[in-house]
Order: structure tokens, then C-alpha cells, then sequence
């Protein structure tokens, strides 16, 4: 029988410290003279109290190592039940949504996907938004130290690939993670703070630099106003664009960089795929809206660079509705979502370095099939790469795909059109945020699906962060009775 205290002790914590940050928006709203203030009082302290009271009761199990099941359970523990106790403030609040519509905003906070069920928000407390801001902002530092600890350990997807980049072994995840999160939150605060500092040299309010900070460095993409990021048109698209960048890159290079080690971050192959890959789109998507607007090179350039850098790292900012842009575009941009950023990051979605592996597969797959009788080892940064890393590269292929296609089904029977349904499980599971068409597109916005939707969503976006196999594995029944 697994023991699950262990499990318990980590999520009880980290509701408690969740819970603390409330009083972050309340002092906000008390600073403004807002009575929305009592909300977060009474959120932070319910959760401080539930948290910590699971957190003591399961003290006594707390050891240094963990398992692999109790490790998979946690993973996908703490991104289901945080968002249970961050929709609270969005309960209680002016917002007054419903159960199911505080989680899906709340899971959709935490896991950095950015889409959003709340209307008006140009006319909300500031607490609330800056409640959303920090919900993105702790999802994206909580993804990082995930995405390096335990996923290379799990072997999931091939992160097994990054374990000789990552810090010591299985048997001290507590005190690893714990290593890796405070030289990490360094980096990650100093990103923000600068993102921070030119937002308000360029002109935006320090509150709407601090919030839209926090969303763009966490790849998240909540925006204080409903028209997104189209109020800060301008200079600003450009800042936003090297910030999101900045936030794809793995962050495991930043820490080698201040390390003494400052070719590692452009000697990484996944970095300089990621770059290329974002130049030539961008390259492509400007000539195009030169012929549709022209005379307006700039601004297409601009218009360009800022949305596909948006749609590619999972940010979901939009910056115009690019749904009147043709079906040559609108298509790109869905086929843009599902590329996502370097391993490492606060970005979603597929990932870089995964298309390079499969390249590198398929290279090799045809050179035997022109020699059969030579030998061809396929390649990642100069060195070979095991069969056991390919075979979970295909296999987070093949259930990411069907994945795609399963929750498009299940939206496509709670009544959706076929175009709402196909883009919202794959905004969902990339984590990008908004979909295409006129109800979840970049001018719209999840609030008038239904309930079933909703929760689909939701589930999709869980299994889209932590990297499908991750979530599906503790569903089978081999997982627990190992």
C-alpha cells in the first residue's frame, strides 16, 4: 500500500504558502480603499489553515526520499488540488463565479494557459487581477523546478535527456527541488523585475507593469483589460516579445550562465532551433500582412513577431484579432501552438528539443533505408541517444495526438462547432491560452461554454502541463500495485 502522507505533507505546504500570497492583493486593495480586502483575508487564511493542518498530519512521514509512484502522484497532486483553493478568492469575490468556473479560471492560472471565463476586466478590484497575475506567476517558477527535477527522473517524454544537466539523484528530490527552486527564483525574480522596470519606463502604470510583468515572464498571458495586450500597442510589443523569449529558454542555462559558463546558453541546440524557428515565422507571417496591409511594414513586423512569439510560448497574449488576418495565417497559428518553447522553461506545448529528436529519428530511419546494412545512431547536441529516450519521444507523440483528438470529441459532444472544439483542446493541452473562431478566438473568450466544457478543459489543461504521460499514468493499475 503506498504510503501517501508524503504526498500529503508537499500539497499541504504549498497550499499554505499559496494561501499566504493572498494577502499580497489584499494589501492592494487596501491601499485603494477597496472593501474587496476581507475576500482575500478570509481565502488566505482558510487555506493557510487547511493547508497547514494536512501538512502537520502528515508531518511524521516526511523523509528525504520519495518514490517513484508517490513522485507521480505529487506531480499531478499539486496541479489539481492548488487551483481548488486559488479559485476561492474568485468564489467569494466581485466575480462571484461558480465552482466550476473559479477552477477552470484557477487551473488555468497555475498552469500558465491564460484562458479566461471573466468578462469586464478593465473594471475589476485590483486584487483580483493581480490575484491572476500571481497564480500565473507561481505556476511558471512551480513548472521550471518540475520540468528539472522531476520529469528528467520520470523519464517522461524524453526529459530523461536533460538528468546529466539536472542536480544529483532520485533518492534526494525534496532537497533537490528545494536546491534548484531558490537559485532558479533568483533568475526567474530578476526577469521580472527588469520585465517590470521597462514596462513602467515605457508607460504603463506600475500596477499594470507589475501584473503584466508577472504574466509575460511565467509565459502565462492574463491581461488587466479584456482586449488583452492590444491596450500597449507599440514599443511595448517589442519589450513583451524578448521577455516571452527570454521566458522559453531553458532556465538551466541562465544558472550556468551566471556560473562562469556563458557560451551555454547559445551553444544549445534546442535554444538555437527555437530562435531559427521563431525568425523564419516570423519572416514568413510579415511578408504575408505586407501584401494584406501594405505600406504598414513595421506594424506588421511588429504585429508579427509579437503574436507568433505569444502563440509559440504558450503566453496567449494578442495584441489584434487575428482572425481576420485569412485562413492561410489563422491555420499557421494553429499549427504555431503546438511547436512550444525549449525544455526547462515557463513555455508549453510540445517543445523543441522533441521535433529534434524525432528529426533526428526519421534521418536516421531513411539513411538505413538507402544502406541497410549500416549501422546509424541518431543524435542530440553531438551525442547518441539511447533507445529507451526515442521510445518515449514517440510515445508522448503519439498520446499527445491522441489526446488532441479525444478531448476535441468530447468538446464536439457537449455541442460545440467543430472549429471551437479542435482549438480549444488544443489551446488547452499546449497551454496557450485562446483558440481560434469567434467564441474562444483572440477577441473572445471561454465564458459562455457550458459547464461539460469547461471541466474537459480543465482535465486538458492538468495533462497539457505536466506532460500527458505524467497525468495518465497514475490512472492505470499497474501504477498502484507496484
Amino acid at each position: 500500500m503506498m504510503d501517501l502522507r508524503p504526498v500529503g505533507y508537499v500539497i499541504g505546504l504549498l497550499a499554505a504558502i499559496l494561501g499566504a500570497t493572498m494577502f499580497l492583493p489584499m494589501l492592494v486593495d487596501i491601499a485603494h480603499g477597496n472593501g474587496h480586502w476581507r475576500v482575500f483575508l478570509h481565502s488566505g487564511v482558510l487555506t493557510i489553515l487547511i493547508g497547514g493542518g494536512v501538512a502537520v498530519s502528515c508531518s511524521n512521514s516526511v523523509q528525504s526520499g520519495l518514490t517513484i509512484q508517490q513522485t507521480f502522484l505529487l506531480t499531478t497532486g499539486v496541479w489539481a488540488a492548488l487551483p481548488v483553493f486559488g479559485a476561492l478568492p474568485l468564489m467569494l469575490g466581485v466575480t462571484q463565479l461558480d465552482f466550476t468556473d473559479a477552477y477552470f479560471e484557477a487551473m488555468s492560472g497555475l498552469t500558465t494557459t491564460g484562458s479566461t471565463v471573466i468578462t469586464g476586466l478593465d473594471y475589476l478590484p485590483k486584487g483580483i487581477l493581480l490575484w491572476r497575475g500571481i497564480l500565473q506567476w507561481l505556476g511558471g517558477i512551480g513548472i521550471i523546478v518540475v520540468a528539472m527535477v522531476f520529469l528528467p527522473e520520470l523519464r517522461v517524454g524524453g526529459m530523461q535527456i536533460f538528468r546529466s544537466e539536472a542536480f544529483d539523484t532520485m533518492g534526494k528530490i525534496l532537497p533537490r527541488a528545494a536546491s534548484i527552486a531558490s537559485q532558479i527564483s533568483g533568475i526567474y525574480l530578476t526577469l521580472t523585475m527588469t520585465c517590470l522596470l521597462i514596462y513602467a519606463a515605457l508607460g504603463m502604470n506600475i500596477f499594470d507593469a507589475t501584473v503584466h510583468a508577472l504574466t509575460t515572464v511565467s509565459t502565462g498571458g492574463f491581461a488587466n483589460y479584456d482586449s488583452s495586450f492590444a491596450m500597449f500597442s507599440g514599443p511595448m510589443e517589442y519589450v513583451a516579445s524578448v521577455f516571452m523569449i527570454l521566458a522559453a529558454l531553458p532556465f538551466v542555462r541562465y544558472v550556468q550562465l551566471i556560473n562562469g559558463r556563458p557560451k551555454s546558453l547559445l551553444e544549445d541546440v534546442q535554444v538555437r532551433g527555437f530562435l531559427i524557428t521563431i525568425a523564419v515565422l516570423v519572416a514568413v507571417m510579415t511578408a504575408v500582412l505586407t501584401t494584406i496591409f501594405p505600406h504598414h511594414w513595421e506594424k506588421s513586423l511588429r504585429e508579427a513577431l509579437f503574436n507568433i512569439t505569444s502563440i509559440i510560448s504558450g503566453t496567449g497574449y494578442a495584441s489584434v484579432d487575428y482572425m481576420g488576418w485569412g485562413p492561410f495565417l489563422i491555420s499557421l497559428f494553429f499549427f504555431i501552438g503546438l511547436i512550444g518553447g525549449c525544455a526547462g522553461s515557463t513555455a508549453c506545448s510540445v517543445k523543441i528539443f522533441r521535433y529534434q529528436l524525432l528529426f533526428a529519428s526519421i534521418k536516421v530511419q531513411m539513411q538505413r533505408i538507402r544502406r541497410p546494412h549500416g549501422v546509424f545512431i541518431p543524435r542530440y547536441a553531438g551525442r547518441p541517444v539511447d533507445a529507451e529516450t526515442m521510445s518515449s519521444v514517440i510515445s508522448f507523440f503519439v498520446f499527445f495526438v491522441v489526446s488532441l483528438g479525444a478531448f476535441s470529441w468530447a468538446l464536439a459532444l457537449t455541442g460545440l462547432d467543430m472549429t471551437t472544439a479542435v482549438s480549444g483542446a488544443a489551446t488547452a493541452i499546449a497551454n496557450i491560452g485562446p483558440g481560434l473562431g469567434d467564441i474562444i478566438g483572440p477577441a473572445g473568450n471561454f465564458s459562455t461554454l457550458n459547464d461539460s466544457a469547461k471541466w474537459i478543459l480543465s482535465a486538458a489543461m492538468l495533462v497539457g502541463r505536466l506532460e500527458v504521460l505524467a497525468v495518465y499514468v497514475i490512472f492505470t493499475l499497474s501504477f498502484w500495485r507496484a
